[in-house]
């Protein structure tokens, strides 16, 4: 890693970017300490979420996080998912405020019509009925909510696939280039775990799964309640809508629940990205 003291160079703010090859847990600790980066500090109202960015996790990763106290593992994981989580749902609210705000005619809700599945294609004509069936797919995932999924599904960013294809969330793929589980069940097809370009990938996908599939309307529904009554959106409130994102239906809500309360990830909900003139791209995590 840069030397740590040099993080936040006048260069690196010049660039506003700074980006790091290869950070080690140890280096990790260290840059969240320069910029203050601690989940305990959410629970006194520090909510400020730095971008930090990473590509890869190092055939290390699972070995060194072993060594570590379960709290710190787990801490670690938040983390690394908070930004990218964060800047995930950034996206969606701006592509929210265009599904708001465009003309009619502006083809770029076209665009979002069809990649949120409202249409198959761009040859439809826009029309207000639309636009309100769209807004109730382009909003946010709860950051408790992504968080504890993601802890759950990957293992606490520990399993194969994980390690392999950046898999985050147990997203199936029917493709045919899904990773293959070793014990595959011919009953459901062709199917693999499917697989992405980075982390922040994953998560993107995440949650365009769950804002397009229609086994997630439930939720997305209450999702919209709770916006148009002007309440919070929290995973502890959406997370019983969930029970077809696991074969195990209700045993796999009532274990994101427990996640959620357990572990106190609901101060997660109000986190924010921080202001700050720099952002942080990390290329592999680990030794």
């Amino acid at each position: 890693m840069q030397q740590r003291a040099d993080v936040l160079s006048e260069q690196a703010l010049a660039r506003n970017s700074v980006v790091i090859e290869t950070a080690s847990i140890d280096d990790l600790f260290a840059l969240y300490e320069l910029l203050d980066y601690h989940p305990l500090n959410w629970h006194h109202n520090n909510l400020a979420v730095p971008r930090i960015t990473f590509s890869s996790l190092s055939p290390s990763w699972v070995d060194d996080t072993r060594r570590l106290p379960v709290s710190v593992k787990k801490s670690l994981f938040y983390k690394l998912m908070m930004p990218l989580i964060l800047m995930s749902n950034e996206a969606i609210l701006q592509e929210r405020m265009l599904v708001e705000s465009a003309a009619l005619t502006d083809p770029k809700l076209l665009e979002l019509a069809v990649k949120y599945q409202i249409i198959a294609n761009n040859k439809v004509q826009f029309n207000e009925e639309l636009r309100a069936r769209l807004l109730t797919r382009v909003d946010i995932i709860p950051p408790s909510l992504a968080l504890a999924q993601a802890a759950e599904e990957s293992g606490w960013a520990t399993s194969r696939f994980t390690l392999e294809g950046h898999a985050y969330f147990g997203q199936w793929d029917f493709s045919g280039n899904g990773m293959i589980p070793k014990q595959q069940r011919s009953e459901l097809g062709n199917y693999g775990l499917a697989r992405f370009t980075s982390p922040l990938a994953s998560v993107r996908g995440y949650m365009l799964n769950l804002n397009t599939v229609g086994a997630y309307q439930e939720f997305r529904a209450l999702r919209q309640q709770l916006r148009e009554t002007g309440q919070a959106i929290t995973g502890l409130d959406l997370v019983d809508t969930l029970t077809e994102y696991s074969e195990r239906g209700e045993a796999y809500t009532l274990s994101i629940r427990g996640l959620i309360s357990y572990n106190d990830l609901q101060y997660f909900d109000r986190a924010y990205l921080a202001d700050m003139p720099v952002a942080f791209s990390i290329a592999q995590v680990g030794r």
